[in-house]
């Protein structure tokens, strides 16, 4: 079956995400091995270690004080 990219293109915001959303749990429920590039696996490694710093990112109280600056 042809997918028209077009018509995808064409489609609302609202129904591209449910299109996605529809995507990602069937590759979620596949169970065929999915090949990433080498590059994923170093990203994955990297964040990793730096979340394992504890200087790295923001405390739960400041996060949502950043929020409420932003949003209040």
């Amino acid at each position: 079956m042809p997918i028209d990219t077009d018509e995808l293109r064409a489609l609302p915001a609202a129904e591209k995400l449910r299109l996605v959303e529809i995507l990602w749990d069937d590759l979620g429920d596949s169970t065929a091995s999915i090949p990433l590039p080498d590059w994923v696996d170093r990203e994955a490694a990297r964040r990793r270690d730096e979340m394992r710093d504890p200087d790295c990112g923001l405390s739960h109280d400041e996060t949502w004080k950043r929020i409420e600056r932003r949003h209040g």
